[in-house]
């Protein structure tokens, strides 16, 4: 009978799953670290939010009638400019200030008082611009502003129309 004396030893196994191994977990250590996620576009995401939220209140002030309709339609703003500082905070590693969100001062001369269709179309330019944003983006961020371009023309569609229409 001829002698079995096979070409793969179990010391030759052995070796080579532990250079497999030692390749392995050195592999992740010689690639290049992450690139930081952008927020610029978040942050012009940001601004949308506080712009928004600041002429609805000026809006509901200023006009009695709608001011529920408007005073909701901030408070969601305001909403979206606090998940939207959340997700740069956590993009950047930073936490978030205490006063990021509220709206910086504007030291202008007092204008007029913005009305119903001011307020719409700020809202239909922003709900623009986040399904823009969200087309280009996956994942959380994607379905973050896909969530405020959908409130936004929810806003617009129902209650400020509903109340624009019964003017």
């Amino acid at each position: 009978m001829p002698s079995l004396n096979p070409a793969v030893s179990r010391r030759r196994v052995l070796l080579g799953a532990a250079a497999l191994a030692a390749v392995s977990a050195a592999a992740p250590a010689c690639g290049s670290p992450p690139t930081p996620p952008k927020v610029d576009d978040l942050e012009s995401q940001l601004n949308l939010a506080r712009r928004d939220s600041d002429v609805a209140k000026a809006a509901a002030a200023a006009d009695s009638s709608h001011s529920r309709a408007l005073s909701a339609v901030a408070a969601e703003r305001t909403d979206h400019a606090r998940a939207l500082v959340q997700e740069i905070a956590r993009a950047t590693g930073k936490p978030p200030s205490s006063t990021s969100t509220a709206s910086p001062a504007v030291s202008a001369a007092p204008a007029a008082p913005p009305s119903l269709a001011d307020v719409t179309a700020a809202l239909r330019n922003s709900a623009d611009s986040a399904s823009q944003l969200a087309a280009k983006l996956s994942g959380y961020r994607a379905g973050l502003l896909g969530s405020i371009a959908a409130s936004c023309t929810a806003s617009v569609t129902v209650p400020l129309a509903v109340k624009e229409s019964a003017q």
